[in-house]
């Protein structure tokens, strides 16, 4: 039987840069195809010309045996090609129902919306496939997991057969992880096929039949997941033996850098975001936040860095009050951060690489000298650090906006981590890095650590917080549930308190009473 999807020969080409070289890439009906590859080896790029967003200079798509012509979006849906992005395409607004008809409108009358027949068809597919979702709910209401299943009920509501999922579980709890891949193995049960693009090696071996590598642009290899370790797959995508444990010594806590109390934030909503918390990180410790995104988490962060303003409490830097102080004050006392959101707060995309790596140094010597830029010092500079951090990059002078989205984490990462510093605060410092870029990234936060400054991480990966935290804080509905040594932190015990419980029998208790 022809598989269900094949790519032949795609060759995709930007200025400078050979994306995609001359790929091939085979998919069969019922299969979950894990697509594996370091930042800048072109997934992205080739599953944007699947889906229609790029058009490739060579190369051929064929669909159930038949030569696909693919020039947009609208052409790889009714093709039966879906595909869920890492950031999801939901109006927290609407209905389940409403969200999933959005661009496939049922009409009653000849001019009225018809919701109910929407919201059949939609309980009918959550049936089906095991979902569980309810297509009156408010999409803002849900948790992450279920807004996750709504991106799915729209891909399977317009007849897909061919499901592409980027980085699915990046701001899932271990729970809802393992209920997407009981979902995904209903999909293919009954039929469906799945490319899944994903950094997690072991749910990779968990979930895949088959992977495929991509290394700078070309397909290197193929592998059995179920007969391949992790540290093989690692080192068959970056090319060399990778570290996949975080090596570091015994934390050696010291003075109090960061103190937190009794801090108060609103959120964005009108509702209290961050709800009377306190907490300390001292200097030689990483204390690590564990929580499902939306929990408070980016709030605290952009208060710690003065990007929000709390509603009461206390935050003290060394022997600074720093509530409501501005950005550059917090930053000049000793503070690094790496942003949650990297294109909002931490480049200028317009800007060359070179020039983002100063960005928060510019008008300090050696870079600037009264009010002229050095620019051969921050040329220099570029040059290091992009050696440094493997920053994949054509040029210095390359605006950041050209560069993959792990690149431009590279080149934040490299500008905040390169300077002296008291404490510094990473928020979802390796969303979106391979194995490799997460292994340097990691050594690097322990390298601050061991040099005495105080790390605060917050990441919605828990297998991250639990490698590289000395302490965990649990974070629910903007409160702290526990802190926990990451010594004695139980993986499931984490999960629950996520959840915001602190028991198996306290989940399932609550559960009944939902329902």
């Amino acid at each position: 039987m022809p598989p269900v999807l094949e790519l032949k020969g795609i060759t995709k080409r930007f200025p400078g840069v050979l994306a995609n070289d001359h790929i091939d890439l085979k998919l069969h009906e019922g299969e979950v195809l894990a697509l594996l590859g370091e930042n800048g080896a072109g997934k992205s790029t080739l599953m944007n010309v699947l889906y229609g967003l790029y058009t490739p200079e060579e190369g051929e798509i064929f669909v159930r045996g038949q030569l696909a012509a693919i020039q947009e979006p609208n052409d790889a849906i009714d093709l039966g090609i879906g595909m869920v992005h890492q950031h999801f395409m939901l109006v927290p607004v609407f209905t389940v129902a409403e969200n999933v008809m959005l661009g496939m409108e049922s009409i009653k009358n000849g001019i009225l919306l018809d919701r109910q027949d929407a919201a059949e068809r939609v309980r009918d597919i959550s049936q089906k496939y095991g979902l569980d979702v309810d297509p009156n709910d408010m999409v803002g209401d849900l948790p992450v997991g279920l807004q996750q299943r709504v991106e799915i009920i729209k891909l399977l509501y317009r007849n897909a057969d061919i499901l592409i999922l980027d980085e699915p579980t990046a701001v899932l709890t271990p729970q809802e992880v393992k209920g997407l891949f009981e979902v995904i193995r209903s999909l293919v049960a009954q039929g469906k096929s799945v490319i899944f693009i994903s950094h997690k090696l072991k749910e990779i071996r968990e979930i895949a039949d088959h992977v495929a590598v991509l290394r700078r642009g070309k397909m290197v290899g193929a592998a059995d997941p179920k007969q391949c370790t992790e540290r093989d797959l690692a080192s068959l995508m970056v090319g060399r033996d990778v570290i996949l444990e975080v090596p570091k010594k015994p934390a050696n806590p010291e003075a109090v850098v960061l103190a937190v109390e009794d801090l108060r934030v609103m959120g964005d909503r009108g509702k209290l975001a961050v709800e009377g918390i306190s907490f300390e990180v001292r200097a030689g410790e990483i204390v690590g936040v564990a929580g499902v995104q939306g929990n408070g988490q980016t709030e605290l962060v952009e208060v710690l860095t003065g990007l929000r303003e709390a509603l009461s409490g206390s935050v003290r830097l060394l022997d600074h009050e720093i509530l409501n102080a501005a950005p550059r004050v917090i930053t000049e006392i000793g503070t690094a951060h790496v942003p949650e959101d990297r294109h909002r707060d931490g480049l200028v995309l317009g800007y060359s690489v070179a020039d983002n790596l100063v960005l928060n140094t510019y008008y300090l010597p050696p870079v600037a000298r009264g009010l002229v830029m050095q620019e051969t010092v921050i040329n220099q500079r570029a040059d290091e650090l992009v050696a440094e951090y493997d920053v994949r990059t054509p040029s210095i002078m390359t605006p950041a906006g050209n560069l993959s989205g792990g690149n431009q984490q590279k080149v934040i990462v490299a500008r905040e981590l390169s300077r002296d510093v008291a404490l510094v605060i990473a928020s979802q410092p390796t969303r979106g890095l391979d194995v490799g870029s997460i292994e340097y990234i990691h050594s690097q936060l322990v390298r601050k650590r061991d040099e005495g400054a105080a790390v605060f991480v917050v990441s919605s990966e828990l297998d991250e917080v639990l490698s590289l935290a000395d302490r965990i804080v649990v974070l629910f509905d903007g409160q702290i549930m526990d802190v926990v040594s990451a010594e004695t932190a139980v993986k499931e015990e984490i999960g629950l308190l996520m959840a915001g419980v602190h028991s198996q029998a306290e989940l399932e208790a609550k559960r009944e009473a939902a329902a």
